[in-house]
């Protein structure tokens, strides 16, 4: 469905020194630096993958997505998107794909999304019976019967993000870029875009790329990340897998009846908390049957769960490993 090859994209960045000599000077010479966004990347994502696309502030992820969505033009190298060439902005083209971006809004500010709907409609020339069957489904899915009347600008945030989704699928996309949609979002509300987007992936056999800094959205979505960091792709396969190669430590997580001292648990692992009645500890994976055996016979356990690193620790390793080299 996609599929990208030795893709780049360059800006010239005007640089100068602040003060109004500095102002004058650069109106008769300017120093420009050559930014790389992308420098040279490679994948390919087939039909009805859900994948993450991952990585630091400035790594390059929004501007891919703008050119395979055909707002950028690449500097060099292809791009194709279900066979079509995204800079060429075809129409058959457009009607399959979508982007939404968390931190900016189609909805009209002073009218009910209803009309957004509406006005999309008419764009993509969705017909009235494929329209109205459309608009039911995906208001019953992210529930937003009772807010589709009421003007966007009295909408929460929640509320605004659930109706942004609905513009952007009335046409039935079959790929969906979406670059942050759960920005701003308290976690019940988090909850219903993942499932949302997932049930949408499921029943269409749509292709998702979705790029986070919440990391419950990739590990609830994503079985597959690719992760580029300066332009360049530095992992590209399954998500257990990356966790397993950067942080092969387990956790375990103990909830205890009674008080245990930071020796008796430094004991067991290395201690990355405990508080009142909970302690976690860092331990290798195949140290985890001992200590969990060592836990339950001289600590007052009442539970105890075995997870892997949190995800954000595993992509600050990546990150901090890949800076260093």
């Amino acid at each position: 469905m996609i599929s990208v090859r030795d893709l780049h994209k360059h800006y010239l960045v005007h640089q100068r020194e602040p003060g109004l000599g500095a102002a004058v000077a650069s109106l008769f010479r300017r120093k420009y630096e050559t930014v790389r966004a992308v420098d040279g990347i490679d994948f390919e994502i087939a039909a009805g993958e859900r994948v993450g696309f991952l990585g630091p502030n400035g790594a390059g992820k929004t501007t891919t997505l703008k050119v395979l969505s055909g707002l950028l033009h690449p500097t060099s190298g292809d791009a194709r998107v279900d066979g079509h060439e995204p800079r060429r902005r075809e129409e058959a083209f457009l009607r399959k794909i979508t982007l939404v971006l968390g931190q900016k809004q189609q909805l009209i500010w002073d009218l009910p999304p209803s009309e957004t709907l509406e006005l999309n409609r008419a764009i993509y020339g969705v017909p009235r019976d494929v329209f109205d069957r459309t608009k039911r489904e995906l208001v019953e899915l992210l529930q937003i019967e009772d807010v589709m009347g009421r003007p966007t600008r009295q909408l929460s945030l929640g509320e605004r993000m659930k109706c942004e989704l609905a513009a952007a699928l009335i046409h039935g996309p079959k790929v969906l870029f979406l670059d942050e949609p759960t920005i701003g979002l308290d976690v019940a509300m988090q909850t219903i875009v993942r499932d949302f987007i997932r049930r949408y992936n499921e029943e269409h056999d749509a292709t998702v790329i979705l790029t986070s800094h919440n990391m419950a959205d990739v590990a609830a979505l994503c079985p597959r990340v690719i992760v580029i960091d300066h332009g360049k792709i530095v992992f590209d396969g399954d998500l257990e897998e990356l966790v397993r190669r950067t942080r092969p430590d387990k956790r375990v997580v103990l909830r205890l009846g009674g008080k245990a001292t930071e020796g008796a648990l430094a004991e067991l692992g290395k201690v990355v908390r405990a508080d009142e009645g909970l302690a976690e500890l860092q331990v290798p994976a195949s140290d985890v049957s001992r200590v969990v055996a060592r836990a339950l016979a001289s600590l007052p356990v009442q539970d105890l769960d075995v997870t892997d690193p949190p995800l954000e620790e595993v992509m600050a390793d990546v990150f901090a490993s890949k800076g260093k080299g």
